[in-house]
Parts: C-alpha cells; sequence; structure tokens
C-alpha cells in the first residue's frame, strides 16, 4: 500500500491521500455489509443535494475493504478549532448551522432511527425492566422524517478550501427526529471530555433551530443507552446518569 499521505486515523480506519482521490480504509473489524452500507448512506446523500466527497468506488486495498471518494481540501471544523481556539464557539456554531442544513434536504431511502435504536437498545447489558423503559419512552416521541447523521461533530465536517462545507462519515445516517441527532451529538462532545462544548452546543441547537432544549432531553436516555453499546468504560460513565433519567 503506497499513497501520498495518511489523512487521519480513527479506531480501526485510516484514511489516505492519493491524489485527488481519499481512500478510507476499514480494519478487519468492520464486514462487508458495514461498509456498503456506509458507501449507500454517502451516494443517497449525495443524491439529495448535501455536500459530500463524491463517491467514486468501493474496492479492497491489501485485502481491506475501502471506500474511494474525492479529495477535498481543507480542514475540518475540530481542526480548525484546535488550531485556534478563540473560534471554537465559531466553529460549533457552524457545526449547527450545516446540521440544520442537512435535516432541510429530505432522503427517504435511508434506514428509520427507530429501528436502529431499538437494536441497539436490545443490544444492550442493562436490565430487562430498564430496557423496557426505554422503548417505551422512545414509543412516546414523535418520529418524524429528518436526516440523523448519527455522529455529526466537529471531526465530520470539513470547511474546504473553496469556502463550502462537506459533512465525511456517513456509516450511521437514518431518518427521523432531527432533536435525536442533537442528541447523539450533545453526547459525543460529552464522551470526548468537553462538557463545556456539549452545552454549547445545545444551546446553540436549540436557538437556531426554535426547539425547546426539554425537547431534546427527552430524547437523552434513549440516545444515551444506544451510545454506551459500543463506549469504553469512561464513556459509559458519563452515559450512565442519562440512562437512569428514565427511572425517576
Amino acid at each position: 500500500m503506497s499513497f501520498d499521505k495518511i489523512i487521519a486515523v480513527r479506531t480501526d480506519k485510516t484514511v489516505y491521500r492519493d491524489g485527488d482521490r481519499c481512500l478510507k480504509v476499514f480494519g478487519e473489524e468492520y464486514s462487508k455489509a458495514d461498509v456498503l452500507v456506509e458507501a449507500l448512506n454517502q451516494a443517497r446523500a449525495e443524491e439529495a443535494g448535501i455536500r459530500v466527497p463524491k463517491l467514486l468506488g468501493v474496492t479492497i486495498t491489501d485485502g481491506k475493504w475501502t471506500i474511494v471518494s474525492e479529495y477535498i481540501k481543507g480542514k475540518t471544523l475540530e481542526r480548525i478549532a484546535l488550531e485556534n481556539p478563540g473560534k471554537k464557539e465559531e466553529c460549533i456554531a457552524k457545526l449547527v448551522d450545516v446540521q440544520l442544513e442537512m435535516q432541510s434536504k429530505s432522503c427517504p431511502k435511508l434506514r428509520k432511527l427507530r429501528d436502529r435504536l431499538i437494536e441497539k437498545i436490545n443490544a444492550t447489558d442493562i436490565p430487562a425492566t430498564a430496557r423496557y423503559s426505554i422503548i417505551a419512552r422512545l414509543a412516546e416521541l414523535p418520529t418524524h422524517n429528518k436526516i440523523c447523521h448519527g455522529g455529526f461533530t466537529l471531526s465530520n465536517v470539513m470547511l474546504g478550501d473553496d469556502g463550502k462545507t462537506y459533512i465525511l462519515d456517513w456509516i450511521h445516517a437514518t431518518r427521523g427526529n432531527a432533536s435525536a441527532d442533537a442528541a447523539f451529538t450533545y453526547f459525543r462532545f460529552g464522551m470526548s471530555g468537553a462538557s463545556d462544548d456539549a452545552e454549547r452546543y445545545l444551546d446553540i441547537f436549540c436557538e437556531k433551530s426554535g426547539t425547546e432544549k426539554q425537547y431534546v432531553q427527552k430524547w437523552m436516555p434513549v440516545i444515551a443507552t444506544a451510545q454506551s453499546v459500543n463506549g469504553n468504560a469512561r464513556e459509559r460513565e458519563f452515559l450512565l446518569p442519562f440512562i437512569n433519567e428514565i427511572n425517576k
């Protein structure tokens, strides 16, 4: 394997630049189905009019499944915030703007968020009575058909040198309630140790979207439970109070 440079390294994924192409090489824990689902979601987002790196294909690189997309020259909002700490709140506000623009589009072929959440909740090791309470809360919440990214963070939005924003990493994309997606983003900030940024994000999202904060908070026990499936010990410790909120 010989490419121009490594762009990013994440858990069981490495992203390379190869000329005007970007190759996301997946580790062995990702199945063929996982990779094809991400590629399909990315293609559907592109067809919905969302700015994403153009999907060029799916291939195998040294025995590992690989998604090939166009290379976008620019920086993620995360990188911009790290290089310019004084712009952190501006980057979070930009994140919300891009999220709301994404949610204004329609992509009816995406999987239903509710189905994915039930699957995740049933995969947890919390007691059966607690799972029942969480699923009962989910049943009470409005469904909707907004595009939900499921991992909408500063690291997954790129500001291109062309001045346009591009959304990355579509493996968790579904359609459902926009406030559920906001809860996912809130927890992504919180689980990374950035609780202040999580609160700042939620304030900005609610202000810009005209959403009551309490409405997003109703989703939090459900989303926290779903997030706990793949979380490490520290992340699960952060999520537990939100999961237990359902029994208060």
